[in-house]
């Protein structure tokens, strides 16, 4: 994965401890999400339609706490 673009949020904690995320490597349109301060350690792939409704449930309040 190296040369992956990944990016965070502007909302993230300024101590750089967020989750980071990328479009995969591929033309899936798949997206991999790691954790900033642990890049070497696992990343999980989700599907484009997975991305979809998680980036659909944040936008319509679900996770809100």
């Amino acid at each position: 994965m190296r040369g992956t673009m990944w990016k965070k949020s502007s909302f993230s904690n300024p101590n750089g401890n967020c989750v980071e995320f990328a479009p995969a490597d591929d033309d899936s349109g798949d997206v991999l999400i790691r954790h900033s301060q642990r890049p070497d350690d696992a990343t999980i792939r989700y599907t484009a339609a997975e991305w979809r409704a998680f980036v659909a449930g944040v936008k319509a309040g679900e996770f809100d706490m």
